[in-house]
């Protein structure tokens, strides 16, 4: 068994797995613990004061940090006890246990879900560009020819540099974030839609050719489905690169959001409180990531198995639902203005969604 670990390119079964990745997160969470008491310090403790340290002030206060700094000296000399403090790497337990504030003082459910929110119509808008674009880009030479280098050299756009643009363009609101997002995303999955079109192999759209099918045909059998199915694992990928343009923006008005929260409590020397939003971003990453996985098994599911599964009509509609109710809440929001169908996508998502679980437990009767 010991020599199947050590195995190239060879694979744990599930009862090792399970014991490795156990084992791996706890090897990881003494290591944190180990730094971060190697990089405590101790603060003093004197009777009726606070000790607030200049780097924590908003920089607009009018309040003389060396005058802080002063008295800060002298109640330092003054202390009778000092108490543990982790200022560049908090504990563990001191992460787990900052939740609580999190939560009833720093309204952490309801950043998260704005952040999220925008991270969706961010993926939306950018999904909905990228691929008819890609695809008039990939499948006809004229239109390669004109725009491909421009395409490809996009990439290479700093956009956090280009902020300043953002804000001109569309001001401080969450449009100007949901913008910056959308070309953020844009700029990197427009290649790979171009990418994946020159991938597809020739034989199947000769094949297609052959028996007759036009070039709709061709593009709605052949094209579509191939690019589609290895899409999905590209979108997966850009999650990572979609939080990071979208704490970016949030940085920049901090109203709400989970990027505001990240400034103000690293500006307020909350490490533990930054550590904490920075494991609500992983975990969110992570659940996009599996939610990804499992719409790429609903809509190919030739991917994984050969043989039809039950209940894969009912997870189609149902997903289908889902990404319809999506599609028309930002649309009749963002572009018609007409907040009464929000209601209809809420209702179409809910039935979706149960359209879902029942496809669930249909799968596990079978």
């Amino acid at each position: 068994m010991i020599k199947q670990w050590f195995k190239l390119r060879g694979n744990l079964d599930e009862q090792s797995s399970w014991v490795f990745t156990i084992l791996g997160l706890f090897i990881t969470i003494t290591f944190w613990w180990i730094l971060a008491e190697l990089f405590s310090t101790n603060k003093p403790i004197v009777e009726n004061y606070h000790s607030i340290l200049p780097s924590s002030l908003d920089s607009i206060q009018a309040v003389s940090r060396d005058s802080i700094l002063k008295l800060d000296s002298i109640n330092y000399v003054s202390a009778t006890r000092f108490e543990k403090v982790y200022p560049i790497l908090p504990r563990p337990d001191k992460v787990l246990f900052a939740f609580k504030d999190l939560y009833f003082k720093d309204k952490l459910v309801l950043n998260t879900t704005h952040s999220v929110w925008l991270n969706i119509q961010g993926y939306f808008w950018a999904i909905f560009l990228a691929i008819p674009i890609g695809f008039i880009i990939g499948l006809f030479p004229i239109f390669k020819g004109l725009f491909s280098k421009q395409v490809d050299a996009l990439r290479y756009l700093p956009l956090s540099a280009l902020t300043g643009l953002f804000i001109i363009w569309f001001g401080l609101g969450d449009l100007m974030k949901i913008g910056f997002l959308t070309v953020g995303i844009l700029v990197y999955l427009i290649p790979v839609v171009v990418q994946r079109i020159s991938e597809v192999e020739d034989v199947y759209a000769q094949t297609a050719f052959t028996l007759g099918a036009s070039r709709f045909q061709q593009i709605k059998h052949v094209f579509f489905p191939a690019v589609m199915s290895k899409l999905i694992d590209d979108i997966r990928v850009l999650t990572a690169i979609s939080w990071t343009y979208i704490i970016i923006a949030e940085l920049l008005n901090k109203e709400s959001g989970i990027g505001s929260l990240i400034y103000t409590k690293a500006r307020q020397g909350q490490i533990d409180r930054v550590f904490a939003l920075l494991v609500v971003i992983t975990l969110i990453g992570l659940l996009q990531d599996k939610i990804f996985g499992w719409i790429d098994r609903i809509l190919h599911p030739n991917k994984y198995t050969s043989m039809e599964l039950p209940g894969t009509f009912e997870a189609k509609l149902g997903l289908f639902m889902i990404l319809g109710s999506i599609c028309l809440g930002l649309i009749s929001t963002n572009v018609l203005g007409l907040s009464f169908l929000l209601n209809v996508a809420i209702t179409l998502s809910v039935i979706g969604f149960l359209i879902i679980l029942y496809s669930y437990f249909k799968l596990k009767q079978a």
